[in-house]
Order: structure tokens, then C-alpha cells, then sequence
């Protein structure tokens, strides 16, 4: 049996922060009273795209770290990977919500897209057996 601990802790982790994110979502509908679409409201807005935008960018991040993971390429320095993208993404939804944070939205786009590039990368160059 293969067994994959990063990808899995990672899914995990994925998994938990969704809920986390969908919270976030639910607790400004309710503020709000908007229960369908975002009634217009810019806060309502931010929290669904900091959701939506994490689930566009992780399911990659996932399949490259199980891809990564299966070749047996993969070493300690891959789970450390897989904690920083979630370390960004945490940054990032705190960022989306603006305010005294509103850093932490370019600081976690930048630390998603480097990891999700390094990644890539690191699975192009498996695939071409130069690693």
C-alpha cells in the first residue's frame, strides 16, 4: 500500500481551512442578512473570494504534492512546503478582509504562487528525469 503523509496532512489541512474560510463567508451573510449572492456588499464579496480563490489554487497545490509524493522523490522539505502554502493562504484570507491586515493579501498571493510554481517546477524537472 502507498501511503502518502504529506498529501494527506495537507488534504486534511485543506479541508479544515475551508471550513474555516466557509465560516468566515456565513458569519458576514449573517451579519448582513444577505443569504443568497453577495447582495452587493464589498465585505461579503471579499470573504467568497478569498474562499473561491483558495480552492482555485490548492486543488494544484494538492495534486502537485501527491504527484511529487508517489514519484518517492519527495524528502522532509516537501511538508514544510505544504505548511508554508497554508501559512500563506491563512495570510491571505485575513488579508481580503482589508484593514490593519490587508498586507497579508499580497504576501499570501505571492507565497501561492511561488510555491505553486516551485512545485511545477520540481514535478517538470521529476517528469524529465533531471531529478
Amino acid at each position: 500500500m502507498v501511503l502518502l503523509p504529506v498529501t494527506l496532512a495537507a488534504a486534511a489541512a485543506a479541508a479544515i481551512l475551508n471550513i474555516w474560510l466557509a465560516l468566515r463567508v456565513g458569519a458576514v451573510r449573517r451579519a448582513l442578512g444577505v443569504s443568497v449572492g453577495d447582495g452587493g456588499k464589498e465585505s461579503l464579496q471579499r470573504r467568497m473570494r478569498a474562499q473561491l480563490n483558495f480552492v482555485e489554487n490548492t486543488v494544484f497545490v494538492l495534486v502537485l504534492l501527491a504527484a511529487i509524493e508517489l514519484t518517492g522523490k519527495a524528502e522532509a522539505w516537501l511538508a514544510y512546503v505544504a505548511a508554508l502554502y497554508f501559512l500563506g493562504r491563512i495570510m491571505h484570507a485575513f488579508g481580503m478582509d482589508g484593514g490593519n491586515y490587508a498586507w497579508g493579501r499580497m504576501v499570501g498571493t505571492v507565497m501561492t504562487l511561488v510555491i505553486q510554481l516551485g512545485l511545477a517546477i520540481v514535478a517538470a524537472l521529476i517528469a524529465g528525469r533531471v531529478l
